[in-house]
């Protein structure tokens, strides 16, 4: 019965806040001149630049995620990415690794971009910034991520993302 309640309780919060007109977060993701990236491609092994649709489109996700978790209702980040350079590197050099990224102390993930967070109320908030991970392959988890090909890349935008956007608790 106390569930039924709390449950009800819970439901009439969230119908009041919709019909205050309250609009949920939302998240936008730019890519800025996608083909001159360094290095944003899974599928093009050695030195040419620019990001592929796969790389592209899992980055778009996991910031949306993030701002559904982080951001308060009414907020909208606008994440403009201008360059990025995963983690790791192809080493065309060994014999028949073509397609493996070996992953280095000196080859750390890093994401050139620039945000807008607006808020009802409140002037907006733009910075640009450059991500990076220079400790990538210390992070505890990350054996158990090996199948993610953007382990690296989504730990370090989470980092990031709860450092400027979370909702800081109240003192």
């Amino acid at each position: 019965m106390r569930t039924i309640l709390v449950c009800a309780v819970l439901m009439a919060l969230s119908a009041n806040s919709m019909a205050q007109g309250t609009p949920p977060a939302q998240v936008e993701v730019r890519f800025d001149h996608p083909e001159k990236f360094r290095d944003a491609s899974l599928n093009s092994p050695g030195y040419e630049r620019g990001a592929d649709d796969y790389v592209m489109k899992t980055l778009d996700q996991y910031l949306q995620t993030l701002g559904q978790r982080y951001l308060q209702p009414g907020q909208h980040l606008v994440v403009n990415i201008r360059d990025i350079d995963l983690a790791g590197r192809y080493e065309p050099w060994h014999r028949g690794a073509n397609d493996v990224r070996f992953m280095r102390e000196i080859t750390w993930p890093s994401i050139d971009l620039n945000y807008t967070l607006s808020q009802p109320g409140q002037p907006d908030r733009q910075a640009q910034e450059r991500v990076s991970d220079k400790m990538y392959l210390s992070r505890p988890g990350r054996a158990s991520h090996g199948s993610d090909r953007l382990y690296a890349e989504k730990a370090m935008l989470g980092d990031w993302f709860r450092q400027r956007f979370a909702a800081q608790p109240a003192s």
